[in-house]
């Protein structure tokens, strides 16, 4: 059986930068453990599956190169990107349905596609997880946790600088870990994410983390509208906004490969 597939570099508007992702439009649903395995021979951050409802609406599931998560927003843009670019989807809106509820996606003016995700609040802990600040080889100045630990520091240079112990990271009882920091020159706030527990040892970019960063950030600074960039290697833009119960984030994508792939 050929199935479709296409790599969508997202939450950048240039080809080798942003968060790659898989996205395979399906028929019907595939065995998940055909799925797992794509998710891991494409081998990397994340492959999304959809399969068209009706209209507007699909269901989308997302596998790393390990393991089925709740919620992915990089491949979710990715998705939304290959039908309104490369399957003629005619309005300017679609529904995915997924784990973690509806997510829908806008299509902008400017080509900007929109995420509407759940809002994550962080809630502090009073103790660090055991493990953490040596996995971390640094102290943060406040840790939360979501499903994520999230753990803020002083500077953009000190999460930059960060060298996690991705094997400790793992140890720990959460997906992953969210660096952030302030950010500068119209950025309000940078982030880094490790989640090496479900195969992905530094995300180039996460809508996911977004969700939980920003009601964070919105509520310390006091305002709904931010500007975020996550500052791994390849790096990535976002345009966030805290609407009630909400986390919006806008991004480009751009298409890297088309192709088939043949699975038994």
């Amino acid at each position: 059986m050929l199935l479709p597939l296409y790599q969508i570099d997202a939450f950048t508007d240039r080809v080798f930068a942003g968060n790659p992702a898989a996205v395979c439009p399906l028929p019907a649903w595939l065995p998940a453990e055909t799925m797992q395995a794509i998710a891991a021979e494409n081998n990397l951050a994340e492959t999304a599956f959809f399969v068209s409802q009706s209209g507007s609406d699909y269901e989308i599931r997302w596998f790393t190169p390990t393991a089925e998560i709740d919620l992915c927003g990089h491949a979710t843009l990715a998705s939304a990107h290959v039908l309104f670019q490369h399957l003629s989807f005619p309005g300017p809106e679609i529904t995915f349905h997924s784990q973690s509820g509806p997510l829908r996606v806008h299509r902008q003016a400017d080509g900007r596609l929109t995420l509407d995700f759940p809002a994550r609040p962080p809630q502090p802990l009073t103790v660090p997880p055991t493990g953490l600040l040596d996995a971390l080889h640094a102290t943060p100045l406040e840790v939360l946790a979501s499903r994520d630990l999230l753990v803020r520091f002083g500077s953009e240079a000190e999460v930059l600088a960060l060298h996690p112990d991705f094997a400790k990271i793992a140890a720990l009882e959460y997906v992953g870990v969210i660096a952030t920091a302030p950010g500068s020159d119209g950025i309000d706030f940078v982030s880094r994410f490790f989640a090496p527990r479900v195969g992905v040892p530094e995300d180039p970019v996460t809508g996911s983390a977004h969700a939980t960063l920003v009601p964070y950030w919105a509520a310390r600074l006091g305002k709904t509208t931010l500007r975020a960039r996550q500052i791994s290697a390849r790096g990535g833009e976002l345009w966030c906004e805290l609407r009630q119960d909400r986390a919006l984030m806008s991004g480009y994508a751009v298409t890297y490969l088309r192709g088939e792939i043949e699975v038994g």
